[in-house]
């Protein structure tokens, strides 16, 4: 897995003062996307074991409310076997830290026999406190939305629509 950029100290993708993790690879193409060069798998550096381990030591820092994964897609595949590990870790070791994790694809894909559905997206979505999900759509351009491009996307609780088995909007951000 490749990424293109970690931002530090972010305040506009998730709440909370958190780290961005930007991952490379994107097949969603979505007109008008704000960085079109993560669509390349290949774009950016490699996320190596060194790079984790800095990602891990920044977040001792007592400010972090959380890591906001997005892209790129994290939700392309070979994406998806790349962060299950730093997310489980996470999990282990900043648990009280929270997860936001953006997609151009809807939760419904993520489940069992959806095009997004591999043999560790359900581990995966474990590890995920909120999905940001849905395409950015131009033409729904909102920029009073908090946390998301376009009217389509919606901010969904993992937790509550994992035990309820169907996406449940987190009520603060509808």
């Amino acid at each position: 897995m490749n990424y293109g950029n970690i931002k530090y100290t972010d305040i506009a993708n998730g709440s909370g003062i958190r780290l961005t993790l930007f991952v490379s690879g994107c097949s969603n193409h979505c007109k008008g996307c704000f960085q079109p060069e993560t669509w390349d798998p290949g774009y950016g550096a490699p996320f190596t074991e060194e790079v984790e381990e800095k990602i891990m030591k920044e977040l001792r820092q007592p400010w972090y409310q959380g890591v906001t994964i997005l892209g790129g897609e994290p939700m392309e595949f070979y994406n998806q076997h790349g962060l299950l590990p730093f997310l489980q870790r996470l999990r282990r070791e900043r648990p009280e830290l929270n997860i936001w994790v953006y997609t151009g694809n809807v939760y419904e894909d993520m489940m069992p026999g959806g095009i997004r559905h591999c043999e560790v997206t359900d581990a995966l979505l474990r590890c995920i406190d909120v999905l940001v999900d849905g395409r950015f759509d131009e033409t729904l351009k909102n920029i009073r939305l908090q946390f998301r491009g376009s009217e389509n996307q919606r901010i969904i609780d993992m937790k509550k629509s994992l035990a309820e088995e169907k996406p449940v909007l987190c009520k603060q951000f509808r």
